[in-house]
């Protein structure tokens, strides 16, 4: 192996002296690609610069630049900073194009670099959508030096005041090694417009494609260059879309955008509360409304489960919407400390509108469903059930547990089920008539 030459995979970012057929790490086949490393010239003497104290520095207010999108916003935390560099992750087709569209329209001055789509095509997307694009400067390059070339120039005469790379991935340098989307061309690239956006204050927004296992294709590193990273995700089938903040020196990462997507784009759930619940609900055994916190925002979701005997050696556990381990120890509880009898059978859970439930604020939702379908009974219609449940089967206050009981009582949930009225899960099922 030639001096300063390594390998690294291109799912994870794992380094290693020669090739491997499977990484490791992330146990992702054929990842590897060769990388070398710039050579270091002989070091040459600068002159030495002065440091600063934060005293010295002094508290200045941080001005953020408006997307116009609420969700947006909201995720970001009140909108972008001067100089911040934004990674947007998603799978190709998920709608990430049309959301910066909408977001550049909204911003105005923006200079939109297209890596991947032509002119045209993008003109298509405008027209149909009715986005207003006379404020946006497009450029269809994918050579990095050409783009930040014709950023400096461009940034004297108009000033935009966002700049959006779709993709990083297409972009490349003749300085670098490699092919475009490499380890080597995404890192000197993302580096090469980090020091733009640093240089002259201006936001970069890059757009990255995620892989099949949910990763950023390229680097792993790319997301520890930025200062941001949000993944925007969803079902193809379901118009449903919601955008994450991993990552953000700015602001908090716990908020969530939700969108949905229409012929008009990329609109804003208004309605997040009530998204995922029907307006005419049917009582039916199984079904079950739980309060989920994304952030600071509560929403109401409906959890269903079905349990059915099966004549399987190993009953099957289905889960979609939330931890499948999550669902497994709320169905061990109800066996160890409730008394049913699940070993013999399948068990299905779902959390309906296509949202993915990390909040364990849903555990005594999830085990009322799972029992109400095996004894065959049916909750009323006006009951929210909210509570994180113990491995002992006690019912653990939830965070934000007042907050969630007042949204349930505005939208008409006059029954609450929570730690303030039950402490233990066999308590609650002994109230199922």
């Amino acid at each position: 192996m030639a001096k300063g030459t390594s390998f690294v995979c291109q799912s994870c970012g794992f380094e290693s002296p020669k090739w491997l057929g499977k990484c490791p790490n992330c146990q992702s086949w054929a990842s590897f690609v060769e990388f070398r490393e710039a050579k270091v010239k002989g070091s040459s003497k600068k002159e030495a610069r002065k440091a600063q104290y934060l005293k010295d520095v002094g508290r200045r207010e941080l001005i953020r630049i408006s997307t116009k999108e609420p969700e947006v916003d909201r995720v970001l935390g009140g909108g972008m900073v001067p100089g911040q560099v934004i990674l947007l992750a998603g799978e190709p087709g998920i709608g990430k194009s049309t959301l910066l569209l909408q977001i550049a329209s909204g911003v105005g001055s923006v200079f939109y670099v297209l890596g991947e789509e032509s002119i045209s095509q993008v003109n298509t997307r405008v027209t149909r959508l009715g986005i207003e694009a006379a404020k946006i400067a497009f450029l269809e390059e994918t050579d990095v030096d050409v783009v930040l070339a014709t950023l400096e120039l461009e940034y004297k005469k108009s000033g935009f005041k966002v700049v959006i790379i779709d993709s990083v991935q297409t972009m490349y340098s003749d300085g670098l090694t490699g092919s475009p989307g490499t380890i080597s061309q995404v890192k000197g690239a993302t580096l090469q417009l980090i020091r733009f956006a640093k240089a002259n204050n201006v936001p970069v927004v890059l757009v990255g494609h995620v892989t099949k296992d949910g990763t950023v294709a390229g680097p792993a590193t790319l997301a520890h260059m930025v200062d941001t990273v949000l993944w925007f995700e969803g079902d193809k089938v379901s118009p449903l879309r919601i955008l994450r903040s991993v990552k953000n020196r700015f602001a908090d990462t716990s908020e969530v955008g939700i969108f949905q997507m229409s012929g008009k784009g990329m609109e804003s759930a208004d309605k997040a509360d009530t998204l995922f619940l029907e307006k005419e609900r049917v009582r039916v055994p199984g079904a079950v409304v739980s309060c989920v916190m994304e952030g600071t925002r509560p929403i109401l979701v409906e959890v269903q489960a079905l349990v059915a005997p099966t004549k399987l050696a190993f009953p099957r556990r289905v889960v979609h919407g939330l931890y499948p381990k999550r669902v497994e120890l709320m169905i061990a509880v109800l066996t160890r400390h409730c008394g049913l009898r699940l070993s013999e059978q399948d068990v299905f859970v779902n959390v309906v509108g296509g949202i993915k439930v990390k909040d364990p604020g849903v555990d005594l939702a999830v085990a009322m469903a799972i029992a109400t379908s095996l004894k065959n009974i049916s909750v009323k219609t006006d009951t929210l059930v909210v509570g994180e449940v113990g491995l002992l089967g006690e019912i653990r206050k939830s965070q934000f547990e007042e907050k969630r009981r007042e949204q349930g009582r505005r939208q008409g949930f006059k029954n609450i089920v929570d730690s303030s009225g039950y402490k233990l899960v066999s308590e609650v099922l002994k109230t199922l008539k």
